[in-house]
């Protein structure tokens, strides 16, 4: 998962040291813990829970989820960030117009936009 300023966060080691050590932001969609890390580029991780759904619901949720950020915050937002987005339950009935919103809210809200 590379975009242009962003690579993927895959360890769990990784994804624990964002859940402990993080600032999480939430709203109806999402879960986002951000964290400073040691490097110049921001990495991203997606975790969609199989409360969501079944696999193809829950890889449905996880492409908007990147589309969106790929699309619209990757040039936007500060780097050296490690940030986690956590699907709700209540993803799985929203279209991704409303994701893309509900993730630009998430990054308002963490004032990690440049």
């Amino acid at each position: 998962m590379d975009f242009n300023r962003t690579q993927g966060l895959k360890k769990d080691s990784d994804f624990r040291k964002v859940y402990k050590h993080g600032k999480s932001f939430a709203n109806r969609y999402l879960v986002m813990y951000i964290l400073k890390n040691k490097s110049e580029n921001s990495r991203i991780g997606i975790s969609v829970s199989k409360k969501v759904g079944k696999a193809i619901v829950r890889n449905k949720v996880r492409r908007r989820i990147k589309e969106s950020y790929r699309l619209n915050i990757d040039e936007n937002v500060k780097s050296g960030y490690d940030i986690v987005f956590i699907a709700r339950v209540a993803i799985k009935d929203a279209n991704y117009d409303e994701i893309e919103k509900s993730m630009k809210h998430l990054i308002r809200k963490s004032e990690m936009y440049i």
